[in-house]
């Protein structure tokens, strides 16, 4: 059986928690395949609410194997509260969530070194979360960096600890005028979360392809969008992983052919955290509105969104970036009390009319959005269950959303929980 895909079609947040939760429910394994914990997906199962950050998403299905790739960077304090909220919740995990031995491991040192870069670029910043997500992949290219098999044998942690932190301190007090860590202090504050992790290590390359081999539904979850990637993204303002679709074969060592579809998860408006240019973005009311409307707060920062209208443009070179097959169009109900609906159909560059999303950054932060208006639909949405049963001027927004990408919608969510859903179309027909 062929893997499927899930991939942020915009700047995250697009609501990808929830649907790998729903789409679960026709697959045997979950596969997180990059990132790391700066960004959370936010599930909603009756009524009950489940943040996760390094968790794959699939974990709320019992019997459902979910798998932490060798893309992710792991902090294992996040991952053993995250594993506490199970307990607590009583969701069984055992036997059923396994960890990469290639994937590389997030350090106190990161945490430091990403909150004084941050610090030092001053009006430069990129709106970093501070999570050490950027210089653990940092270390990662640089071939120095704990990788979990390290990390849970005792000595060889040690040892590899004793000699990067070395280097680190001198970056550290030298560069940024930071206290220098204690190689020791260091490894016994992790070795209880080494001792609590050790039984999740697994070759987990070899459990992919197992599955896949078996005739198992595989789905592979990204994190943050296509517009955060590290390559084709808004840089530098991005992410430090590549969040397209291709990177599920790097991240969690499947081949292409693997791939039988890319499902692109498009917000029925478009928001972005932290800095960089955002063509559409709203600075008015219905701003506002759409922020209030959407509860548009990082789940983990809490920051504010920046929220603006569907940009069409931007969506076209996700859908080529990613080769997307199918899209899950996220949260119109927000849309719901407005009376005009704007889509962003091209841009103007400098008097140029143009309809392909910049390669440079600067050229982004000053384009002017061309829209097209529809008539909002006015009415709640929220207890929909078929799109016969949208409103017309909804299910138009839709079909102009699908024409402008060229790519069809599969499915609908109309609110948090799983059965606010209506598919459209099979995903993995």
């Amino acid at each position: 059986m062929p893997g499927y895909v899930i991939v942020g079609m915009q700047w995250g947040d697009e609501g990808k928690g929830k649907i790998v939760d729903y789409l679960t429910a026709e697959a045997d394994m979950v596969v997180r395949h990059q990132g790391g914990n700066n960004a959370g997906h936010t599930v909603v199962v009756d009524g009950k609410q489940t943040v996760l950050h390094l968790i794959p998403s699939g974990i709320l299905h019992d019997g459902t194997v979910c798998i932490i790739g060798n893309g992710t960077v792991l902090d294992p304090e996040v991952l053993c509260k995250e594993l506490d909220s199970l307990d607590a919740s009583q969701c069984a995990y055992h036997d059923r969530l396994f960890i990469s031995s290639g994937a590389h491991i997030i350090m106190p040192y990161h945490k430091v070194l990403d909150g004084a870069q941050e610090k030092f670029r001053g009006s430069r910043k990129i709106g970093t979360t501070g999570r050490g997500i950027g210089p653990a992949y940092a270390d990662k290219a640089d071939r120095a960096a704990i990788r979990f098999a390290d990390f849970v044998t005792p000595d060889l942690f040690r040892s590899k600890l004793a000699e990067i932190l070395e280097y680190k301190n001198v970056l550290l007090t030298k560069v940024f005028d930071e206290k220098p860590l204690d190689a020791d202090a260091v490894f016994d504050s992790y070795q209880g979360f080494a001792d609590r992790l050790r039984p999740l290590a697994a070759d987990t390359v070899a459990m992919v392809h197992e599955a896949l081999a078996t005739g198992k539904r595989v789905v592979f979850e990204g994190a943050q969008g296509t517009m955060l990637d590290l390559d084709h993204g808004t840089f530098p303002f991005v992410t430090s992983s590549t969040t397209l679709a291709g990177g599920v074969c790097s991240g969690s060592g499947v081949g292409p052919r693997e791939v039988q579809g890319v499902i692109g998860i498009v917000k029925a408006y478009s928001t972005r955290v932290g800095e960089g240019p955002f063509p559409t973005e709203l600075m008015d009311e219905t701003g506002e509105t759409l922020r209030k409307q959407g509860h548009e707060f990082g789940a983990t920062t809490g920051r504010p969104r920046r929220c603006g209208w569907l940009d069409c443009v931007q969506l076209r070179r996700a859908a080529k970036l990613n080769g997307t097959t199918g899209i899950v169009l996220t949260k119109p109900d927000v849309l719901d009390v407005l009376d005009i609906i704007r889509i962003c159909t091209a841009y103007d560059l400098d008097g140029k009319r143009i309809s392909e999303f910049p390669t440079q950054v600067e050229d982004v932060a000053r384009v002017k959005p061309v829209y097209e208006e529809m008539p909002g639909w006015k009415q709640d949405i929220s207890g929909c269950r078929s799109w016969d049963s949208l409103p017309g001027n909804a299910r138009r927004y839709f079909e102009r959303i699908e024409k402008l990408i060229d790519v069809p919608i599969n499915i609908v969510s109309v609110g948090p929980g799983r059965e606010q859903t209506i598919t459209h179309r099979s995903p993995f027909a």
